[in-house]
């Protein structure tokens, strides 16, 4: 059946079984939210606690994000925080700073966003493609930085806060954040971090290979991982009135060090290949990232609001591989040099949304939302050889998209949610020179049934132009040429319930969802290139993935005493095309994860201004099967895993401002790597056989002290 004929068709199974939560509507005003020094997390996914995850003394975006059903963070490596929604990876999402377009295929062992969790404000993650807003294949991840008028309190015209913090498996981290009113319309922030990474441990302080036996010339300590992280943000903010608002922003990001060459694969793959080669364990490295926003808000009318985000977003990728000439080995002296990549995003966005009502139909009332989007990639490589010419490459992609969405509530408890997108995409690169354009629906239902029960069923269609070639490895020098390669199509479609109820011992929330999302099309980078040798591959369309899954939540609020639960499961499958049956029929996506739990429990002690928190974290194994990426071809197997996470918290009352936390990460030195990260064996056509597990760090225990004044 084709995807015309499919659309906005329910299958029996969706309509058969429950779902989501009730702020996972279509409005932005109903997405939960999480309060965190002045940073919210707001997400589709089901309620969360306050404290849940300002508690966790983040060093890493998985410390913020792993626990939020259907989201993971694979990567232990901060050059390697990489997202994942429902198993689709950072490529196939929309993700933005400060509405600054963070998608660019950098470098294939690293993830695409390096942010640092202490700078931000929100976090806004849309857990699959539910309306025709965000565009993309599985979501959005929206991150806001700080600003002064979120950190000011009362009375106050200037501020600052000092942070410092030491873990003894993860390294140290200092911040100092100024910021005040410079008259009564023109406020100002100014934001310092510093991380010292160290190497880490894993749980058990033994690096095991595939086998369980301790790997020849480890001692439990990953090398590559010790750096260190700056981060500088500098805003201004001029309230012109009290309707509108501008500001402006500029920050630095920087991440250096003698770093692992694949910073999302595990010590083994680097020992056992720096060894084959004779090449060092680690290379010089430097990543930095320079954002320039520009931003507009707007009230205007009645409830109608608008922002709008010019931005310039340059992230820079360099490696010194001189390093190669220490192999005495005359086949590597083309490698030795100076390798840059960089990967440039501008553009701007604008998000409307006015309310209006109408008499034609029992004066229902219309939210509507509206909006441009409009971004320009150009990503360009240079490698500075030691010997013989240098190299360079360039390609280029631009894209326009227009949205409108209207929720109409056509009574207190009914309400339906069309909308339309067209999107123009025009790429220019190396492996095609063409232009895509499409249009996609959505439509949304929503019934409240009774007070405390909501139901909702959306279908919404999904599209995704080609992407432009990995950038550090050449951007696109040397890519085989596709002119017939088709841009992504599919749809997604989901089925809610929700729940709450609230009594003298205290407010219960359930719910859950289930989604199929069908991706028609699907673009995988490796296939085996027709007639040619044996590593030659390129980007082409092999079938139809399809992921299935379901999220389900309950809670117990009783004020002091606070729980969560809960609980998600996806799985994928590939329905090959003809040609590509025997190599890809069946396949998984290799982020792919078990089905995960997730339990949090805060305790509020009543005479004391201290609090605990005690988070689980559980996942269960997957078994070996043919996956789309193809690394651990010898076993993808995924082992499962518990990681228990504790923490308290403490504001002594004789110093205003002050606040101390300790916690452990890890409290039984688990031995594990996130599912999400890069697992299993592998045969390489060079080096044989390799061990590819990203280890996640051993215990850690953190202490942490800041300070507002």
């Amino acid at each position: 059946m084709s995807l015309f004929q499919t659309r906005f068709k329910l299958s029996l199974i969706s309509v058969a079984i429950s779902a989501f939560c009730p702020w996972a509507v279509a409005s932005e005003q109903n997405i939960e939210q999480i309060s965190v020094w002045s940073t919210q997390v707001k997400s589709s996914a089901p309620y969360l606690q306050g404290q849940e995850i300002a508690d966790k003394q983040a060093d890493h975006i998985s410390d913020l994000l792993r626990t939020i059903p259907g989201v993971d963070v694979g990567g232990a490596h901060s050059l390697n925080q990489r997202i994942t929604i429902r198993s689709l990876d950072d490529k196939d999402l929309k993700v933005t700073i400060d509405g600054a377009s963070q998608n660019a295929y950098m470098y294939h062992h690293m993830g695409n966003l390096q942010v640092h969790a202490d700078i931000l404000k929100s976090v806004e993650i849309h857990t699959g493609t539910n309306s025709v807003e965000n565009g993309g294949l599985g979501g959005a991840v929206r991150f806001t930085t700080k600003q002064a008028k979120d950190l000011l309190q009362q009375g106050e015209q200037f501020g600052a806060r000092l942070s410092a913090a030491t873990g003894d498996n993860s390294g140290q981290q200092f911040s100092f954040t100024g910021f005040g009113q410079l008259t009564g319309e023109l406020d100002f922030l100014i934001y310092f971090n510093d991380v010292n990474k160290d190497n880490f441990k894993v749980g058990g302080d033994q690096i095991l290979d595939e086998n369980g036996k301790v790997e020849p010339d480890t001692d439990g300590t990953v090398r590559g991982l010790a750096g260190d992280v700056k981060d500088t943000l500098i805003k201004f903010g001029w309230d012109i009135n009290q309707q509108q608002r501008l500001s402006i922003g500029y920050e630095q990001y920087e991440d250096s060090g003698d770093y692992s060459y694949r910073p999302d694969m595990g010590m083994s793959t680097d020992v056992t290949i720096a060894t084959g080669t004779h090449t060092p364990l680690t290379w010089p490295t430097k990543f930095t990232r320079d954002t320039l926003t520009l931003s507009y808000e707007l009230n205007f009318g009645h409830a109608s609001t608008l922002t709008a985000n010019l931005f310039d977003n340059v992230s820079e990728l360099y490696r010194d591989e001189s390093g190669w000439g220490l192999s005495g080995n005359p086949r590597y002296t083309r490698f030795i040099g100076q390798v840059n990549g960089e990967a440039q995003n501008s553009g701007f966005n604008l998000l409307a949304q006015s309310v209006f009502d109408t008499s034609l139909l029992n004066q229902e009332t219309h939210t509507v939302t509206y909006g441009i989007d409009h971004i320009k990639h150009q990503t360009k490589y240079h490698f500075s050889p030691t010997q013989g010419q240098a190299l360079s490459a360039q390609e280029e992609a631009k894209s326009t998209a227009f949205f409108i969405q209207n929720r109409i509530d056509l009574t207190s408890e009914l309400a339906v949610v069309p909308g339309v997108r067209f999107e123009q995409a025009d790429v220019k690169s190396a492996v095609l020179d063409n232009n895509f354009n499409h249009t996609t629906f959505a439509l949304a239902g929503l019934y409240q049934l009774t007070p405390d029960l909501l139901i909702k069923m959306s279908t919404t269609e999904l599209f995704k132009a080609p992407e432009l070639s990995e950038v550090f490895t050449g951007a696109g020098l040397g890519a085989k040429p596709n002119s017939d390669l088709k841009a992504e199509t599919g749809i997604n479609t989901e089925i809610s319930i929700a729940y709450q109820y609230s009594a003298d011992s205290g407010r219960y929330n359930l719910g859950a969802t289930y989604f199929e999302t069908r991706i028609e099309d699907y673009i995988h980078d490796y296939v085996p290139y027709p007639n040619g040798g044996p590593r030659d591959t390129y980007k082409q369309n092999i079938g139809h993935l399809a992921i299935d899954g379901y999220e389900a939540y309950m809670s117990f609020d009783a004020g002091q005493l606070e729980m969560t639960l809960n609980y998600s499961s996806s799985s994928s499958e590939l329905d090959a095309f003809d040609t590509y049956e025997a190599l890809y029929d069946g396949a998984r996506i290799d982020r792919e994860q078990g089905d995960t739990l997730a339990f949090n429990l805060h305790y509020e002690m009543l005479n004391f201004p201290l609090h605990f928190n005690w988070e689980v974290h559980k996942v269960k194994s997957l078994s070996a099967g043919l996956d789309l990426d193809g690394r651990a071809r010898l076993d993808n197997s995924k082992p499962g895993f518990t990681v228990h996470n504790i923490v308290a918290v403490w504001q002594p009352k004789l110093v205003s401002g002050l606040e101390l936390r300790i916690g452990v990460d890890n409290l039984f030195d688990k031995y594990y790597a996130s599912q999400s990260s890069r697992t299993g064996l592998g045969n390489h056509p060079v080096f044989g056989e390799l061990f590819l597990l990203d280890y996640e760090p051993g215990r850690n225990i953190k202490v942490s002290v800041s300070y507002h004044f």
